[in-house]
C-alpha cells in the first residue's frame, strides 16, 4: 500500500477556519484496524434508502442528491472509459444514455491525459442543460493555484461554463487530508469556484481506506457528496458501506457509488457474481447514483436493462448476497483498488514520491 507521508514534504499548517468536531472514529482507527472484517456488522443494513422517483416499467429512476436539492439517475456514465475509443463511439454512448434517462455524468481532469473531457464536451454539444455534470480536480496535493487552473481546462475541454460538481480524486494517501486542508491548498479553491459560480457543488473521492474518507469528513467541512467504492463485496474488507456511508447519511451529504463490479470486474470473471446481481446490490444501497465506466453500446445497455423500472434489493437478498460472496472477498483479492498500487493514478503516485508504474511494474 501506498500511504505514508511523502519524506520529503512536511504539510503546512490546517485552515483554521474551518470548524472541527471531535470525531473518534477517525483518529482511533489506524489503518490495520481495517484490513480484514470477517463477519457482516450491520450498520449500513439498517439505513434509511432514498426515494426513487420516475420509476415507471421503462423509466429511469432517480434519487435526491443529499442536501442539493438536485435529483440524479440511479445509473451514472462513468468518464475514464468513454476516453478509450474515439470521440465519434463516445457520443454514440452519451447520445444513447442521455435519451434513455441518464444525468449524471462523471469524468476528471487526468482521466485519459484529457481525451475523456474532451470527447464528453463534444457529445455533449446542445445536450448540456439535460444533464448534471461532474469532474474531477486532480491536484494530489498541489496548492489552489494549480487546482483553479485544472478547473479552467476543464472548463474548456466540456465546453461549459459551469460544472455542476467538481469533486477533489482519489483521496486514498494517509496525508491527503492535511494537504488538502493545508493554508493554500484545494479546499481554499473549491470555495473559491463556488463564488465564481462556476462550481455549484463540491465533493470528494477516494477507493483506498475508509479511515481516509474519515479523515476528510472530521474536518467538517460542508461537503456535498463523497464519492467510494461499494459493492457486494465490501462489507467484508476495509468497508466503505459500515464505516463511511452512515455517516455520509446522518450528515445530509450525498453518496456516489463506485466499483460495484469491484473494478475490473474480477469477481464477475471469476463466476462469483452475476453484472446483474452485483450491480443490482450497489443501486439498493442508499446513494444517490452508482457510476459505471461503460465502453460501448453493450455494455450500456446491459446497464440500462438493470436500472430501467429498477426494483431494489431487500435487506434479506442483500445480506444473503453479502454472505455468498463473503469466502471470496474477505482478502481483497476482488477489490484491488484497496491494498494495491494497480488503480492508484500515476500523477498522484509521483506528487507523493512514488515510483510511476513503469518504473515499478504491478
Amino acid at each position: 500500500m501506498q500511504n505514508e507521508s511523502n519524506p520529503q514534504r512536511e504539510p503546512a499548517a490546517a485552515v483554521p477556519s474551518y470548524k472541527r468536531r471531535t470525531f473518534l472514529k477517525a483518529g482511533l482507527m489506524g489503518t490495520g484496524t481495517l484490513l480484514m472484517q470477517p463477519a457482516w456488522h450491520g450498520s449500513a443494513a439498517t439505513l434509511a434508502p432514498l426515494t426513487m422517483t420516475n420509476t415507471g416499467p421503462d423509466q429511469m429512476p432517480r434519487k435526491p442528491l443529499g442536501r442539493t436539492g438536485e435529483q440524479v439517475s440511479i445509473l451514472g456514465l462513468g468518464g475514464y472509459h468513454l476516453g478509450f475509443g474515439s470521440a465519434e463511439e463516445t457520443a454514440k454512448i452519451v447520445s444513447e444514455a442521455i435519451d434513455a434517462g441518464v444525468n449524471f455524468f462523471d469524468n476528471a481532469w487526468e482521466y485519459n491525459e484529457g481525451r475523456s473531457e474532451e470527447f464528453v464536451g463534444q457529445a455533449l454539444q446542445g445536450k448540456r442543460d439535460k444533464i448534471f455534470l461532474m469532474t474531477k480536480v486532480c491536484t494530489h496535493g498541489r496548492d489552489k493555484a494549480v487546482a483553479m487552473q485544472q478547473l479552467e481546462q476543464s472548463l474548456k475541454r466540456l465546453r461549459t461554463d459551469h460544472l455542476d460538481l467538481w469533486q477533489i480524486h482519489e483521496v486514498i494517501y494517509d496525508n491527503d487530508p492535511d494537504w488538502h486542508f493545508a493554508s493554500g491548498g484545494v479546499i481554499e479553491a473549491l470555495d473559491q469556484a463556488k463564488k465564481q459560480g462556476k462550481v455549484r457543488f463540491v465533493g470528494f473521492t477516494g477507493h483506498k481506506n475508509p479511515a481516509i474518507h474519515l479523515k476528510m469528513l472530521a474536518h467538517n467541512y460542508p461537503f456535498d457528496t463523497v464519492q467510494m467504492p461499494l459493492n457486494c463485496f465490501d462489507g467484508t474488507y476495509r468497508s466503505f458501506e459500515q464505516l463511511v456511508l452512515p455517516e455520509v447519511q446522518s450528515r445530509g451529504i450525498a453518496a456516489l457509488g463506485m466499483k460495484s463490479l469491484g473494478g475490473s470486474g474480477e469477481a464477475v470473471l471469476h463466476g462469483v457474481v452475476l453484472p446483474e446481481e452485483a450491480l443490482r446490490y450497489a443501486m439498493s444501497l442508499p446513494v444517490a447514483t452508482t457510476i459505471s465506466g461503460v465502453d460501448s453500446l453493450s455494455v450500456l445497455r446491459q446497464n440500462l436493462a438493470i436500472a430501467r423500472g429498477f426494483k431494489p434489493m431487500t435487506p434479506e437478498e442483500m445480506q444473503a448476497l453479502r454472505e455468498r460472496c463473503a469466502p471470496f472477498a474477505a482478502d481483497g483479492h476482488l477489490e484491488l483498488y484497496k491494498s494495491t498500487r494497480k488503480y492508484d493514478g500515476g500523477v498522484g503516485r509521483q506528487q507523493h514520491g512514488y515510483p510511476s508504474h513503469e518504473e515499478l511494474p504491478l
